[in-house]
Order: structure tokens, then sequence, then C-alpha cells
């Protein structure tokens, strides 16, 4: 007789679960989500946000709209011109025919990196006038910061002594100023010679009385008629208008160039001298009365 064995106790394994496809994220990654939310939602309503884009956008047009444009002579549209891309320190020459100017609207124009630096102003005319808004403009110009000098309007038929008595009669130059400016750009009638004899009693009496060579504003076409190899010391403020660059000759001590007579500037109800100057800000300082 065989024995039986006895029946196994033992309990069916369970199988191993799975985690289900459909579980809910956790208290957690809900959170997290939120927060991510909340971080989008205040980017999007954030004004930086949007005026970062209207940036990107804004130079994205102006990349579009320069195509073929020489960069080197780029226009610039809130002034209303092409600007030489190579130079740095800008500014303007007013008078009377500006009229009424709003100088805290001209210093704070601004398109990329050109601005109103400095302005060349009127003061006086031959033996007798004395620009009507000169006083004006040389008090409120400095007020914002734009570094000034003032000019005289050359007659070549006048006597060259008493012009520049009358000019420095009527200009008040202080330490920070740009020099003394003498625009001379017609012959009146008279010889070269005469002119230019005018002209160096001119300089030398306003060099004598302000202890620093005076500016010679001009045409280019008139320098290099009558002046060009005389004054050679003296700095020169050209005129020639709508150019890539100011081709005045080798050895032409030129340092302002007035390379646009049409700007629209901030503050001015009219059209506009504008101007750049030739050097750094080094160079720039080194200009300037002390």
């Amino acid at each position: 007789m065989t024995a039986k064995r006895p029946t196994s106790k033992r309990k069916p394994s369970t199988p191993n679960r799975k985690p289900s496809r459909n579980s809910k994220p956790t208290n957690r990654a809900k959170l997290n989500w939120k927060l991510f939310g909340i971080g989008v939602l205040i980017v999007l309503l954030s004004p930086f946000y949007y005026g970062y884009v209207l940036k990107m956008f804004s130079a994205t047009w102006q990349w579009i709209g320069g195509i073929g444009e020489n960069p080197n002579y780029r226009t610039y549209k809130s002034f209303d011109i092409s600007i030489p891309a190579k130079y740095l320190i800008h500014g303007i020459d007013v008078s009377y025919a500006q009229g009424k100017i709003d100088w805290q609207k001209v210093a704070k124009m601004k398109e990329d990196s050109v601005h109103v630096s400095f302005a060349f102003i009127k003061a006086t005319e031959g033996l007798l006038t004395v620009d009507p808004y000169f006083k004006r403009n040389w008090r409120e110009a400095p007020k914002v910061g734009i570094v000034c000098g003032p000019y005289h309007f050359f007659r070549a038929n006048k006597n060259g002594l008493w012009q520049a008595r009358f000019f420095l009669q009527n200009v008040n130059l202080e330490p920070g100023d740009l020099p003394p400016v003498v625009d001379i750009e017609q012959l009146d009638g008279t010889s070269p010679e005469r002119m230019r004899k005018e002209l160096t009693t001119f300089l030398n009496k306003v060099e004598d009385k302000t202890g620093v060579k005076p500016i010679i504003y001009t045409g280019l076409s008139f320098y290099k008629d009558y002046l060009s190899g005389y004054f050679k010391t003296y700095p020169l403020w050209i005129a020639h208008y709508h150019r890539e660059d100011l081709n005045a000759g080798k050895g032409t001590n030129w340092w302002f160039w007035q390379h646009s007579d049409r700007a629209r500037v901030n503050g001015i109800n009219h059209t506009v001298d504008f101007d750049a100057f030739k050097g750094d800000s080094i160079a720039f300082e080194r200009f300037l009365l002390r």
C-alpha cells in the first residue's frame, strides 16, 4: 500500500502589474505646468517682450529696406537724408532761416547712433547785421548738451578788420565752445586777391583776441578756385553735398564736412544743413576752447 503525497498549500503567484498608461499626472506635475503657463503669460503680456519684438521687427524691416543700398552711405529715414557711415560725430548749422528752434527736441532725436552733438550758429554778417536768432540759439543749445560754435558770414567787399571787431563785439566765447568760424562763399564783386587780403586781416584779428585759429567755412568749388594753397594752417569746414565721401584732395586741412543741405531734424520746422566731424571723440575734444 503506497502513501499519498500531501496536497501543496502554496498560493498561486500574482503576476506583476504594469502601471496604467492612462494614469493621471501627480499634483506636482500639475503645479509645474501651471507655473509654466503663468510664466508664458507674464512674458507675452510684458511690455518689454513687445518692445523686443517690435525692435526685432524694425531691425528686420530696415535690413530688408536696405537691400541694394550702399552700406557706406545709407538713408536715415528720420533725418530724411543719406549719411556717410564712417563718421561718428554729427552736427548741424543754423541761422534765422531755421526760425525758432526747440533745442530739447533736437538733442533727443536719434536714429541708430546718429544724433546731433554740435551746432554752428550764425552770429553776424558783414558790418551791421546780427542774426535775430543768435542770442536765443547761443543760450538754449548748450543747455541740452549740444556743443556750439559761432560763425560770421564774411563779405569780401567790406573791411576785414571792421568785420572782425563787429563779430567779436557780439560773441562771448567760453571754454568748451567750438572755435569761431568765418564763412566765405563769394567774391562780392572783388578780386580774389582783395578777398584773401581782407580775409587774412579778419583771421588775424579774431585769432589775436581769442587765442585760437578760426575755422574757415567754404564750398568745395570756391575752395579749389580761390583758397587752395592759402591759409594752410587753418582748419577747414567744407560744403559738398550728397556724396559718400569728401574728396577735397590730399593734404587739405579739413575737419568738418557739410554733406547735406536738406536734413529734417525734430524741433526745427525747416530743412537744415547736416555736418560730420572728421575725427573721433578725442580729436573733437581737442578742438574745443580751453
